[in-house]
């Protein structure tokens, strides 16, 4: 506003430079030798000219000229993320049944050679659930010379006749060595997440897909023929970090596949599939009856992936927003002759185009670029954390379900608990479809934390109240209406958590740009990875600060809703190829503006100005009139 009043006073201030950096008014310099130095700075080459946006503008331009979902190829290659999923969820709960805890006694031999339960040795564990168990199995007697036996009799209820439990006698002093076993899985989820996800961006999401595969079926194989549990846990982990690149490497594939408004329900159906497996996998227990035969019959599928090398091509998305051009090109001739399209479909024009840019250089970027962006890595941090804290809590609520403290247990079957998680889970991703496709991701992702925190709040808090009235004489209160209540609230506790949990990956992957799609998947898969790996923690600490542990990730849900209303809504929007299409998806109001109301959010060129990002000026530039708030274009 000053600079202004001094133009219009014409003050003595400074004159503002032209856009072209010249000054006005401003004398030209005087003819004569150049400066020393001059030929130095002339030298210098200009910087390359800016990408086509038309190559850039994949969900608005690439992806309808080969026919989206309509194309039988395009079909085809989604059915094919579809498939492992099953195989995925065969893997994924594996641990409740190969480490499943059984019920165990010492057996001695009479003098006629007849077998009998010790004296004093009883059931130790107690335990056929896979909920946690309130506490390590511990000598009835309180004596440890009662863990003195030659041999045990083991009653295991997940199936199976033999499990690694029982294989190698992991109970009494050795029982913490089944949670490292547990840990062994889960670190290596996390880990495989991390890396692979980094170098899916650099590599491509095909080869992590080919490589995790055939290093899944060494590694998986092996562990059968483990001969000791730590061997077991060792080759655990490495099969815990191939199955992360190959979950990640289907995911991200997955969605660069789809176009705005098939993503979400694509990506449920193998959600779907995955806990068909879960479903499934008591009854593939029962007929293997040997932890080693059900572990190598849960392995032994992926080898179909394997022809994933000769059918599968590399995400072609990916390759474009890579500049990958030359490898894009013969990929989309290669998509038009599979689905029997002509030239003449092409009708903005993508193969000249692309042809004009074909000698461009690759131009690849890591996930730590992140961290020089202003809205891209908060997006990415808030998911994250709501990612990790919906699937710690969820441990909290599985628990309550135990009753640690109130005493109270829904079931001693293991069938019954086990599909009583899995009922929860198919129900809230059955619940997430509507909720989804009503409120959008970010209105969705609200409601669900939303519901997890207030079922937190009221299990620590109305529960321990009730508790206090119920020792009252006149009170009329009995333990069993503390029991239904934390019942009650376990169940919406568990339900919306899995939502949760669920919802952020999702919403990760489609807010981060396909240059880093595989880091973003990355960091937020990861940050699951450390809310499951809670539960051995506070089984291998015996539940010792389990209260604690509850009310932390009961705090964390509060935060989480604030962060949520930071976030932007990708619903129907087009998916960000670089870091500034990321930095365009900014925050809007969770309710729609009024007709003829103004809204108070910067636009598009608003954003750029203040944002200082200078790269996306040739982007931004690009983007046609009937862009959405999001600064993305909407289908």
């Amino acid at each position: 506003m000053a600079i202004e009043r001094r133009r219009e006073a014409g003050g003595g201030g400074r004159p503002l430079p032209e856009e072209n950096g010249s000054v006005p008014g401003a004398a030209a310099p005087p003819p004569g030798p150049p400066p020393a130095g001059a030929a130095e700075i002339q030298a210098v080459p200009p910087p390359a000219a800016a990408c086509s946006p038309l190559l850039l503008d994949y969900d608005g331009s690439v992806l309808p000229f080969l026919g989206g979902l309509g194309g039988g190829y395009q079909r085809t290659l989604v059915l094919l993320t579809w498939v492992p999923a099953l195989f995925i969820g065969f893997s994924k709960f594996s641990d409740s049944f190969l480490l499943d805890q059984p019920d165990f006694w010492c057996r001695q031999a009479d003098g006629q050679g007849n077998w009998s339960v010790a004296p004093g040795h009883g059931n130790r564990s107690g335990n056929g659930s896979i909920f946690p168990p309130a506490a390590l199995p511990t000598p009835v007697a309180g004596n440890a010379s009662e863990c003195d036996c030659h041999e045990w009799h083991y009653r295991i209820r997940a199936g199976l006749v033999q499990n690694v439990v029982s294989k190698w006698d992991l109970v009494c002093d050795s029982a913490w060595k089944v949670h490292i076993a547990k840990f062994s899985l889960l670190v290596g989820l996390i880990f495989g997440h991390l890396i692979t996800g980094c170098i899916a961006d650099w590599v491509g999401r095909r080869p992590i897909l080919l490589f995790s595969v055939i290093f899944i079926l060494i590694f998986g194989l092996t562990v059968a023929l483990s001969v000791n549990v730590t061997m077991f846990s060792t080759l655990r982990f490495f099969e815990g970090f191939c199955l992360a690149g190959i979950v990640l490497s289907l995911y991200a594939l997955r969605i660069e596949l789809c176009p705005p408004a098939h993503r979400f329900m694509i990506t449920m159906v193998a959600s779907f599939i995955e806990m068909a497996g879960q479903f499934l996998m008591p009854g593939l227990a029962a007929l293997c009856r040997d932890w080693q035969v059900l572990q190598a019959v849960i392995i032994c599928p992926f080898l179909l992936m394997l022809l994933y090398w000769v059918i599968f091509p590399e995400s072609l998305r990916w390759l474009m927003a890579t500049q990958q051009f030359e490898a894009s090109k013969e990929l989309i001739l290669q998509l038009t002759r599979k689905n029997r399209m002509n030239a003449e479909s092409d009708i903005k024009g993508v193969v000249p185009e692309l042809e004009k840019e074909i000698t461009r250089r690759s131009k690849k970027v890591c996930i730590i670029k992140v961290v020089g962006t202003r809205n891209l890595w908060k997006n990415i941090v808030v998911l994250c954390v709501n990612s990790l804290t919906g699937y710690g809590i969820h441990h909290c609520f599985a628990k309550s379900m135990m009753g640690h403290e109130a005493k109270m247990t829904i079931t001693q079957n293991f069938y019954a608990d086990y599909y009583t998680m899995a009922g929860i889970a198919l129900a809230s991703c059955l619940a997430m479809c509507p909720v989804v496709g009503f409120l959008g991701r970010r209105g969705g992702l609200l409601l669900f934390m939303i519901l997890t925190a207030l079922a937190s709040l009221l299990q620590l808090g109305l529960l321990n109240l009730i508790g206090k009235y119920s020792q009252l004489p006149d009170s009329g209160m009995s333990d069993s209406v503390k029991d239904k209540f934390s019942t009650a609230f376990s169940i919406v506790g568990m339900f919306s958590s899995h939502a949760v949990g669920s919802l952020s990956v999702f919403f990760c992957a489609e807010i981060t740009p396909t240059v880093i799609r595989g880091g973003g998947l990355g960091l937020v898969l990861a940050s699951a990875g450390f809310g499951r790996l809670t539960a051995p923690i506070m089984e291998l600490h015996n539940q010792k600060g389990y209260f604690l542990h509850h009310v932390i990730f009961a705090c964390c849900t509060l935060i989480c809703i604030i962060c949520i209303l930071l976030l932007p809504e990708s619903k129907n929007q087009n998916l960000p190829e670089n870091i500034p299409d990321g930095e365009h998806y900014t925050r809007q109001p969770l309710l729609p503006h009024k007709k003829g109301e103004q809204p108070l959010l910067l636009t598009n060129s608003e954003l750029k100005d203040y944002s200082g990002l200078h790269d996306s000026a040739t982007v931004s530039d690009g983007i046609s009139e009937n862009t959405t708030a999001n600064g993305m274009k909407s289908m």
